[in-house]
């Protein structure tokens, strides 16, 4: 993992090539290494306090050693040392190569992120905390019944899979949330019952002769070896386990045959083929057999091989998959009645998988006055004389005042806090106390506030151009989003400017399909209900990226004609 400071530099001369080193060329760096993909966690946390977190990538992800748990344990850790106030996520995590926005939704009501404290943010296309609580409720009780009609002579592969796995489980699986935990709390516990694998061996207990290990090679070996023995079978014959460990007895050791023969059930074979096993009803010795992966697992097992002869990790992960396609993606979803309750399914799954931005408030501990050794209070700013399009005040800044201090020495400290942390406040002035009239500048703070640890503390912004240049947030771009889904401003989707008004809509919203290409000419529904259209100068469909911010959704060139829809 690599950690990238930001440091703040004039001009460092290299004593070898005479290179000028500067600012720019140490941002530029740092710019670079964020927009590496193999690097385990990117973060930034502002002067302000206000961070994001920007990448983790865990074992999924190319990490070796550290999980994504593990990571993001690093992260919350390391946030509240430095005592972050709020933290922005954007969820595009994959488990399994599924989006896990919307499995983790459904399991645990929450993001994967949830884990750490993080909290619904802000959704895309004005969606509300309401409406993601609203979706996750409505497609996590969905009961399975549905999806198993009595009324169907043949099961489908669906059915199959939902009743084997309510065979499977002690409790009830009685709706979607209960089927996807119990897969994935299966799932874990195959991982961990192989995980003693290793990445290059496999260690068994200590025997007379010492430690056995075999390497993952020889245990491939030894399965390719019992694959063949079990497809030579004919018809649905069984092979009972003594005959199946007699058939490749000069392949390895008995150790290593009895360790892969024990592992056996539910791993796939060639051609699209699942070892399946069982105790033979009368007997009660362990036999096996290959099977087409689509035949039902529950037609073939029994309840007393259940417990000891599980599905491999491997089988259930493409269970999750195939369950996940068909009932919880909205693209690949299923159809079964009623209808109405598929398209409810339909609509939540998308709203789930919209909500990405996540936030978590930190809430910092109160202040303490210090002990009577400091004053400490929060201070926050309200600027006067200054244009209706700069952004709110900034959140209060933390002063730390001796013990003694006066109101002059409360206004320059405060002066000071916002001009290091923002650049639109450099030049800011604090002039006075609000809430305490015209006190003089050498009365002592502790005497004129007592217990108070807050105040709000009110000036402005010298100089000739003031804060007309700056925008806390957006820069000094001039654009506007009024989207038919109710969105005012910049979502993270991507988005087109009427060519027209040059206001910035999501494409979805208009018609165009995220798979299709932006059109080299459009126009909003309400300049096309005009009766005469002047295209505007200014934003239109020419304008980059950059115009809406860093998200990087946002088409850069027009060229297809737009298809009215």
């Amino acid at each position: 993992m690599y950690a990238v400071i930001l440091c703040v530099i004039f001009l460092f001369r290299c004593k070898s090539c005479s290179h000028v080193t500067t600012t720019d060329d140490v941002e530029d760096w740092v710019y670079h290494q964020l927009e590496d993909t193999t690097h385990l966690l990117h973060g930034v946390i502002h002067s302000n306090g206000y961070g994001h977190l920007l990448r983790v990538n865990g074992r999924e992800g190319g990490s070796r050693v550290l999980s994504g748990c593990h990571i993001m344990d690093f992260w919350d850790r390391l946030c509240k040392t430095v005592a972050v106030r709020k933290v922005s996520v954007m969820d595009v995590s994959k488990k399994y190569g599924l989006e896990y926005r919307l499995l983790h939704a459904i399991t645990k009501g929450r993001p994967w992120y949830g884990d750490w404290g993080y909290e619904f943010g802000a959704g895309s296309f004005s969606l509300t905390f309401d409406a993601y609580k609203s979706a996750v409720e409505t497609l996590s009780s969905l009961p399975l019944s549905i999806f198993l009609p009595q009324r169907l002579k043949t099961s489908t592969r669906m059915q199959d899979i939902i009743s084997f796995y309510q065979s499977l489980s002690k409790c009830e699986l009685v709706n979607i949330k209960d089927l996807f935990c119990f897969l994935m709390r299966l799932i874990h516990d195959a991982h961990k019952s192989s995980s003693r694998v290793g990445d290059a061996t496999c260690k068994k207990p200590r025997t007379s002769s010492g430690v056995l290990s075999w390497s993952r090679a020889d245990i491939a070996r030894v399965d390719e070896a019992m694959y063949r023995v079990l497809r030579a079978v004919s018809g649905s014959n069984w092979v009972s386990f003594r005959a199946l460990r007699g058939a490749v007895c000069r392949v390895a050791p008995p150790e290593l045959l009895d360790h892969c023969l024990m592992e056996l059930g539910g791993k796939l074979a060639a051609e699209g083929m699942v070892v399946n096993a069982r105790h033979n009803p009368d007997s009660g010795a362990l036999e096996y057999r290959v099977e087409r992966q689509n035949v039902s697992l529950s037609t073939t097992f029994n309840d007393s091989c259940v417990a000891n002869c599980p599905p491999s990790e491997e089988v259930l992960k493409q269970d999750l998959k195939y369950l996940y396609e068909s009932m919880l993606h909205p693209q690949t979803m299923l159809s079964y009645a009623p209808d109405l309750t598929r398209n409810l399914a339909i609509s939540s799954a998308e709203k789930l998988l919209d909500c990405k931005q996540f936030v978590k408030d930190y809430k910092l501990e109160k202040l303490c006055g210090g002990n009577g050794v400091v004053v400490c209070l929060s201070c926050q700013l309200e600027l006067v004389d200054h244009s209706e399009e700069i952004a709110s005040d900034p959140p209060v800044e933390l002063v730390v005042l001796p013990v003694n201090a006066t109101v002059s020495d409360l206004k320059i400290e405060a002066s000071k806090a916002f001009q290091e942390v923002y650049l639109a406040f450099r030049r800011f002035q604090a002039e006075e106390l609000l809430g305490y009239g015209s006190v003089e500048d050498s009365t002592q703070v502790k005497l004129l506030m007592g217990s108070t640890e807050s105040v709000r503390v009110r000036g402005r912004c010298l100089g000739k151009n003031g804060l007309s240049k700056f925008t806390v947030e957006r820069g000094i771009e001039r654009w506007t989003v009024d989207c038919s889904c109710g969105a005012k401003d910049d979502d993270g989707e991507r988005m087109l400017a009427c060519d027209v008004c040059g206001v910035w809509q999501h494409t979805r919203c208009s018609g165009i399909n995220d798979s299709d290409a932006v059109p080299a000419k459009f126009v909003c529904y309400r300049c096309r209900e005009l009766p005469q259209m002047t295209p505007t100068v200014g934003q239109c469909k020419n304008e980059t990226v950059s115009s809406l911010g860093s998200s990087g959704s946002f088409e850069k060139s027009l060229t297809t004609p737009y298809d009215v829809r």
